[in-house]
């Protein structure tokens, strides 16, 4: 087991991350810290094809030092109307434009991703803090959506539909929205741009992306190689911003009547805020809100298959994705054997340090707050009566680092079982039937994704179809790909992304009648 499980664990990784073999690391800039690479780093934002500054700036930092890498352009609400008015100009002809021409500005887009995957990756690393690996991965993945829906651009089809009268004919069209606003997230800095503008481009629609404030240098980097493709001025938009001002520059993304369309990723509460500002003008939204995303373990089930999967969902990205295990179930008789063995594989397979150092599985968590967090959850476990198998505290590289940690004996009582953490916290809750880990998971207000393992076909189809998530992988502890529509149900948002559904976020219905005949 001992030399299989590794294995398991590494293909696992790798399926999902599209890994390619190590890269050399990059030098170390004087005084210890990483030097960001020149060649794509931009400081200002993009409006209208052209780079512009704001009147303040703001501090990008290394989560793992704490060092200032540079700053960026604080962009507040009259630059953000810039913007959506370089869109709106811009998308006429860009709605226009033959989908086949659209499609191959994509794609060289994804060309280019690709040539400078290796830069891309160092400027995620610098920023997010991820294990340079990981980052190269994303890059990969994120290139995948400019490659997709490149081709899905051809592949935009209306409908004719049979009249009920003879001297008429019934039209079906789809076409743009409009402006789309696309507000990202700081753990996927470059794919969760990519899933969504890619798709919007696609259809036809123009852009304004504004990125989260500790990791705008990937949209940026981002702007930088679509101009460089030839994405015509005013078709992609950044406007990044500090965390002062993210909320008014939010809100005239939200609220501004020229955007017909908001996608968003990020947390539920902040969901909820942009949903009431869409309100106001009915906007088009996406959401892709929090997770908390349940890992059962049934007695059936292989468990060496099992903790290979638990490895790679809990611990990817130190455990910030939404799509991470928040809460392992695992059935009583096959109780013990997993968390000794999953105990094993943290501390066999798991390494901290700098996502710079390429014996690093666990890079630094985004900043204090989010280990604040962590550390909130296991003490508020322990207090409760649970147990720390491994793990437990901060490391010592660090502030924003912290031990890959195992608890047993958790109860559905504690924080770390009702809240989605968002760090590296593995909770391990014992039970008895199916019936029983059905309502443990289906519990939450949220449904992302779900896990299970066992080797019963007839509980698969059953536990798949009862599970409230909108995602399920059965034996399978890595699910997401281009091809997959990536959504979730309740209160983890609306919409799809990714997959050939992924474009209908971004097109209206038209329907024509024809008549005279």
């Amino acid at each position: 087991m001992a030399g299989l499980l590794p294995g398991r664990a590494a293909a696992a990784r790798r399926r999902l991350l599209l890994v390619p073999p190590p890269a050399p690391a990059p030098a170390p800039a004087r005084g210890g810290s990483w030097a960001l690479p020149a060649g794509l780093v931009r400081r200002g934002g993009l409006v209208g094809g052209r780079w512009v500054e704001a009147a303040g700036a703001f501090p990008v930092r290394d989560p793992a030092s704490g060092a200032e890498l540079c700053r960026v352009t604080d962009c507040g609400a009259a630059e953000a109307r810039e913007a959506v008015r370089a869109a709106h100009r811009a998308g006429a002809a860009w709605g226009r434009l033959p989908a086949k021409e659209r499609s191959r500005l994509l794609r060289r887009w994804y060309e280019l991703v690709v040539e400078n995957r290796e830069e891309l990756a160092r400027i995620i690393t610098a920023e997010n803090g991820k294990p340079l690996k990981e980052a190269q991965g994303e890059i990969l993945y994120s290139a995948s959506f400019l490659e997709w829906f490149a081709e899905e651009a051809r592949r935009v089809y209306g409908d004719v539909i049979p009249a009920s009268a003879k001297d008429r004919r019934i039209l079906v069209l789809k076409q743009p929205v409009g402006v789309a606003a696309i507000i990202t997230p700081w753990n996927f800095p470059s794919a969760m741009i990519t899933r969504k503008v890619g798709a919007a481009l696609a259809a036809g629609c123009t852009v304004v992306v504004k990125p989260a404030e500790d990791t705008p240098l990937s949209a940026l980097a981002l702007g930088e190689l679509a101009n460089q493709a030839g994405i015509p001025a005013g078709v992609y938009n950044v406007v990044p911003c500090s965390r002062e001002q993210t909320p008014v520059v939010g809100e005239v993304l939200c609220t501004d009547p020229l955007v017909a369309k908001i996608s968003f990723t990020g947390s539920t509460a902040t969901g909820k805020i942009l949903l009431k500002h869409a309100a106001g003008t009915v906007k088009r939204v996406s959401m892709e809100l929090g997770g908390h995303a349940p890992f059962i373990v049934f007695d059936s089930a292989n468990v060496e298959h099992a903790v290979a999967g638990a490895l790679a969902s809990k611990y990817r990205n130190s455990g910030q994705t939404c799509v991470c295990t928040n809460r392992f179930l695992v059935q009583k008789g096959i109780h013990d054997q997993f968390v000794e063995k999953f105990a094993e594989a943290i501390e066999r397979e798991l390494h901290v340090g700098s996502g710079f150092d390429a014996k690093t599985t666990q890079g630094p968590l985004i900043n204090e707050k989010a280990v604040e967090k962590v550390e909130r959850h296991i003490n508020d476990a322990v207090s409760q009566g649970a147990s720390v198998v491994t793990g437990g505290k901060r490391h010592s590289l660090g502030k924003n680092f912290f031990e890959p940690t195992l608890l047993s004996n958790v109860t559905t009582k504690m924080l770390c079982t009702q809240e989605e953490t968002f760090g590296p916290l593995a909770p391990v809750i014992k039970f008895e039937t199916e019936a029983e880990a059905i309502a443990i998971a289906n519990a939450a207000n949220v449904g992302l994704a779900g896990y299970f393992y066992s080797q019963d076909p007839a509980q698969i189809w059953r536990v798949a179809e009862q599970l409230e998530v909108g995602m399920v992988g059965v034996n399978e502890g890595i699910i997401s790909a281009v091809e997959s529509p990536f959504g979730g149900v309740k209160e983890s948002g609306l919409g799809r992304e990714g997959s050939k559904y992924g474009i209908d976020e971004y097109l209206e219905i038209k329907y024509v009648c024809f008549g005279g005949l």
